[in-house]
């Protein structure tokens, strides 16, 4: 299976000629969903969901579907009935080739004035595992933990100490746009030393193979 980052917290995962995206939003690519056959999305924030780029992929292929939580789908569902499912924490289910459980039940804390939102995690083919806006553990092994490096609702030790919990082989930077190519360097730096996994991260556009557990 391929990884191939797109902007801010945007993946595509793509297997046996399928493809699968997580979190087209706002600040991702206008194309970062085209040619999808599985659309994923962890929350209803519009740097993580854009209705524009979900409707576009869903209009140019029939056969694409969309699995989220309930307050993206609401908005989704009228048109294109049977394509959007609603999931929650527990949930499994295979699309395209692809299988998917989910883990999580809500947004981690902005600040104690904003109300918390419904975010889910995923978990691709055992192996891959995006949390979305939360620092959720699965509660399983996983190879590849994409990893929410910044965010107005964490810090350096979190993130580290998140690692050290999901126990990944590997993490890779996502919810990075905010971060500057100057402090780059300094989150490289702290997260591969103190993380226990090797981390790294993919520039827009750029790729990784791994393997799922046999």
């Amino acid at each position: 299976m391929r990884i191939v980052k797109k902007t801010h917290s945007c993946v595509r995962l793509e297997k046996d000629g399928r493809t699968l995206v997580v979190d087209p939003g706002g600040f991702s690519e206008q194309d970062a969903a085209a040619g999808a056959d599985v659309l994923l999305v962890t929350h209803e924030h519009p740097d993580h969901f854009d209705e524009g780029r979900l409707r576009a992929a869903l209009e140019a292929n029939p056969e694409a579907e969309l699995w989220t939580l309930r307050s993206v789908a609401e908005r989704m569902s009228p048109a294109f009935v049977g394509r959007v499912h609603t999931v929650g924490d527990g949930d499994s289910f295979e699309a395209a080739g692809f299988s998917v459980e989910v883990h999580g039940q809500l947004h981690a804390v902005i600040h104690p004035d904003i109300p918390r939102i419904t975010n889910v995690g995923y978990l691709v083919d055992g192996s891959v595992f995006h949390p979305g806006d939360a620092l959720t553990v699965p509660g399983r092994p996983v190879d590849t933990l994409m990893l929410p490096v910044h965010a107005p609702w964490n810090k350096i030790s979190e993130v580290i100490d998140y690692v050290r919990e999901v126990a990944p082989r590997r993490a890779v930077d996502i919810h990075d746009a905010l971060l500057t190519d100057l402090a780059r360097p300094v989150y490289d730096r702290q997260i591969g030393a103190l993380g226990g996994a090797d981390h790294g991260r993919l520039a827009p556009g750029e790729s990784l193979d791994v393997v799922a557990p046999a």
